[in-house]
């Protein structure tokens, strides 16, 4: 009588084995560990850089504002260097162009400023004094106290050291900005004389399968950040004739000055609008009283209604082609991160990694001129 076999002597695949390390990962809880794994290994990367990027703001700042200004300038370049100027040349009469608009309309209003501020005095304090009127008899008054108690709490404020200090630090920023800005000039100079080779160098760090498609994401990034940079450009230029004429037919001081900021303030969307317009507000209410800030402040409603209703979707949609939520956000994040430049610098680096990310991923491909939503 033959004798059974004992399960000893039976063969067991080692794939079976129920308890192996190939089964602990295979199934789905397996495989969402090893992605959780993955995410949070690529967060900490992210992390890191982000904090090594935010440490030296001084050399990344005038490097990405040189990328954006070379973007929307490299056209101006092309076009010069096709009529026969050299490139240095080429780039050296954009710069000097530039320069001579940006200084020109810096020197005009400050002219105007210092030749409208006798009349400003008096607009202000009669202004005040009609403030003072209407805030005792308003709909909701305020008695000379409340006002009184006011004042003080600004006055100490301005007299204590942590004004002093506060002061100081600006001096110091305002140092750092002056030395950023030269060194913005210099990058963007290099930036546009010898961009395809800098250009070149970056992406010889990459693996060869990829540099075409590193290409085609650098050339699309630079029409979106120029289309983005001129397109701002036109949108806030309309905004300040508009808000210029207004304040300009109502006869408040500074028009033109005020005009300019609201400009500035254009190309920091949502918080500089806003900046802007309150201080148009102000000034008018200040100098011409409550009725022509009232109408100051429906002006700049329906400017800005033009401006997102009509402007942006014409001028701006088809170059940034991201949601509305996606541009809040990236305002928050930026302005968290980096004040007032990262909320300038937010919406086209949102832009330009989109674009980098619709490529790389083929959801724009390489041979077609417009993306897929």
């Amino acid at each position: 009588m033959s004798e059974l076999p004992s399960p000893a002597d039976e063969h067991v695949p080692a794939t079976s084995v129920p308890f192996g390390p190939p089964d602990l990962w295979a199934d789905g809880l397996g495989r969402a560990g090893v992605r959780s794994v993955q995410v949070l290994a690529v967060t900490a990367l992210a992390g890191v850089l982000l904090w090594i990027i935010t440490r030296i703001p001084l050399v990344v700042i005038p490097v990405v504002v040189a990328l954006i200004l070379a973007a929307a300038i490299s056209p101006l370049v092309g076009w010069l260097t096709t009529h026969g100027l050299p490139r240095a040349l080429a780039v050296l009469a954009s710069f000097i162009a530039i320069l001579a608009v940006f200084g020109g309309a810096v020197s005009g209003i400050i002219v105007l400023i210092r030749a409208q501020t006798a009349e400003l005095t008096g607009r202000v304090l009669a202004g005040v004094d009609q403030l003072h009127a209407w805030l005792n008899n308003g709909p909701v008054p305020v008695s000379d106290q409340e006002i009184a108690g006011v004042r003080e709490s600004i006055q100490k404020f301005f007299s204590s050291s942590g004004f002093g200090a506060e002061a100081l630090t600006g001096l110091r920023t305002a140092g750092e900005v002056l030395a950023g800005m030269v060194l913005m000039a210099v990058i963007l100079f290099f930036f546009l004389k010898d961009g395809p080779k800098i250009r070149t160098f970056v992406f010889g760090f990459l693996p060869a399968r990829h540099r075409a498609t590193a290409a085609v994401a650098a050339q699309r990034s630079t029409r979106v950040l120029g289309g983005y940079v001129r397109g701002t450009a036109v949108i806030a230029a309309i905004n300040a004739l508009i808000v210029g004429l207004a304040l300009a037919g109502l006869q408040v001081p500074l028009a033109l000055p005020l005009a300019a900021f609201v400009f500035v303030g254009g190309f920091i969307p949502i918080i500089g609008a806003t900046a802007a317009g309150t201080l148009a507000v102000v000034t008018a209410l200040v100098s011409n009283g409550p009725g022509t800030a009232g109408i100051v402040l429906a002006v700049l409603i329906g400017s800005n209604q033009l401006e997102h209703h009509i402007l942006q979707p014409v001028l701006m949609g088809k170059v940034l082609n991201i949601h509305g939520l996606s541009i809040l956000l990236a305002l928050a994040a930026g302005t968290t991160l980096a004040g007032i430049i990262g909320a300038l610098l937010a919406v086209p680096l949102t832009a330009v990694g989109w674009t980098v990310f619709k490529t790389w991923t083929g959801r724009w491909p390489l041979d077609s001129a417009h993306p897929e939503r």
